[in-house]
């Protein structure tokens, strides 16, 4: 049996649009390409239907798929230029989308999306609008009521640095006021707060200022692998008690203790699977989700490409069943987003 899939998280819009960002862009962010290989093949990673990238329409096939696109927005980037490059990653991945019109919506809400997923024709990909480190908010507050009307339904306040928001990893800063502001607007306008990437000390400020649910897009068990990336038991019952939900990061380091210590280059089913069952265990039967990282992370070679998504769900119902792998390949992330677009 195939599932649909929700993904909550992935960076292929950036890779698809970062030969096509301006040169002063580029310079700032320090790469003229994206992901691996795309220097040696700049034609293969510029399409959403045909690529080599982890994710393309050609390798979603006739699976119902929806798919969080990520603007990921790089530290290095000033507020103000944060905004230009949104701008350009989302102008290309319109362009894709409307060259894809037969295959792929640009949804703006969760009940777009159920049509999607559960209808028997065509569009069968829905293109879900969600930003990773939304630092442009500081440049301008407006910014978060403009991309709410353009359908941006999740956004996250920070990557791994100090940010004018929020401060991820590999920092102990707290969130900024301007932060509390830039969460108040956002809850004011319905776009889900995503705390992957945040710190210890602003998920902990961050959980105690919101007032509605929210998410980890892509992030695990810090009790099953010991990433500072990954959720404490204390934080995913946070996500799970306030109606939220968890997306299962494919990277590597976050899935296998053995791989994070250099001790294996690959990650067995089971060590996935393991983060699966911590959380199940936790309660979590209604909160597990998807969050890939596809394009954006090394992952393991039986999540590499969404080719690999039949399979794995095999996998996975082999292992969980028929109920709770569809809630965790679709089901609810669906229902999170529509209780989250009231």
């Amino acid at each position: 049996m195939t599932y649909p899939v929700f993904d909550m998280h992935c960076d292929t819009a950036d890779r698809l649009a970062w030969q096509f960002l301006s040169d002063d862009l580029k310079q700032a962010c320090g790469m003229d390409f994206y992901g691996p290989g795309d220097a040696d093949d700049p034609q293969g990673c510029r399409s959403l239907a045909q690529s080599h990238c982890h994710i393309s329409l050609e390798k979603i096939g006739a699976t119902p798929w929806a798919q969080c696109f990520a603007c990921y927005v790089p530290d290095a980037l000033t507020p103000a230029q944060a905004a230009a490059f949104y701008d350009a990653v989302n102008a290309h991945l319109d362009a894709e989308v409307a060259t894809n019109a037969a295959v792929v919506l640009p949804v703006t809400s969760a009940a777009q999306v159920r049509e999607v997923l559960e209808g028997a024709g065509e569009p069968h990909v829905a293109a879900v609008r969600t930003i990773e480190n939304a630092r442009m908010f500081a440049a301008d507050l407006g910014l978060v009521e403009r991309y709410a009307a353009r359908g941006v339904l999740m956004a996250s306040l920070s990557w791994n640095a100090a940010g004018p928001l929020a401060s991820g990893h590999d920092t102990h800063e707290h969130l900024s006021e301007l932060g509390r502001d830039a969460l108040a607007e956002m809850e004011r306008n319905r776009i889900v707060l995503d705390v992957s990437h945040l710190n210890d000390e602003c998920y902990t400020d961050v959980a105690a200022a919101s007032s509605r649910p929210i998410v980890a897009s892509h992030s695990n068990s810090r009790a099953v692998c010991p990433h500072k990336r990954n959720l404490t038991d204390d934080q995913f019952a946070r996500i799970r008690d306030c109606g939220g939900v968890v997306g299962l990061n494919y990277c590597d380091k976050f899935l296998s203790t053995k791989v994070l210590e250099g001790h294996a280059t690959n990650v067995s089913f089971d060590e996935i699977a393991a983060h699966v069952e911590h959380w199940l265990d936790l309660g979590g039967e209604n909160v597990v989700a998807l969050g890939g990282d596809l394009d954006g992370a090394s992952v393991p070679s039986l999540l590499d490409g969404t080719d690999k998504m039949g399979a794995f769900q095999q996998l996975l119902e082999q292992r969980f069943g028929a109920t709770i792998t569809a809630k965790l390949c679709y089901g609810n992330a669906l229902a999170f987003f529509e209780r989250a677009s009231h």
